[in-house]
């Protein structure tokens, strides 16, 4: 075999395990119904330390009406950066009673900082430009919301 299409094989071998890896996270997070604005999503939940970090990378897609809420121990001042997300998504930071404190657009494969304008519990990412399309910006509520974890899961998976 020559070296280059050792290298093929070994590059579309890589490429055929992120789709399974995606699928394997995404399966194994519990999801929820949340409705914001007049509209119904499904989000997938991130509320340990592990889940909150991988996020939404390795993903190849998003469903329509489809997220990740991310569900913060202790309400604080939360950033988030597209590193190894190769999704164009936008961001919705929500405080401890559901409101929404400001949005974002997010670019791929960015190590931008987007940050809240203020202290938030939740963080809901969609596909860019979902807010917009649905009105929703700062002060639209968002509710059936998951409780926070009943304790720090800073060294949970």
């Amino acid at each position: 075999m020559t070296l280059r299409a050792f290298i093929g094989l070994a590059a579309m071998l890589a490429l055929s395990v992120i789709p399974p890896m995606a699928a394997a996270q995404a399966a194994s997070l519990p999801t929820t119904k949340l409705k914001i604005g007049n509209q119904t999503v499904t989000a997938e939940i991130a509320a340990t330390k592990a889940s909150r970090t991988h996020g939404l990378m390795s993903r190849a897609s998003l469903p329509n009406g489809h997220g990740m809420i991310f569900v913060f121990d202790t309400v604080d001042v939360y950033c988030f950066w597209m590193k190894d997300t190769t999704l164009p998504l936008s961001i919705a930071f929500i405080d401890d009673h559901g409101t929404v404190i400001n949005t974002d657009d997010m670019q791929p494969l960015s190590e931008a900082a987007h940050c809240p304008l203020g202290p938030i519990r939740y963080a809901l990412e969609m596909k860019q430009g979902w807010f917009v399309a649905h009105h929703i910006a700062a002060g639209s509520k968002v509710s059936d919301l998951p409780p926070p974890p009943t304790k720090p899961s800073a060294n949970l998976p």
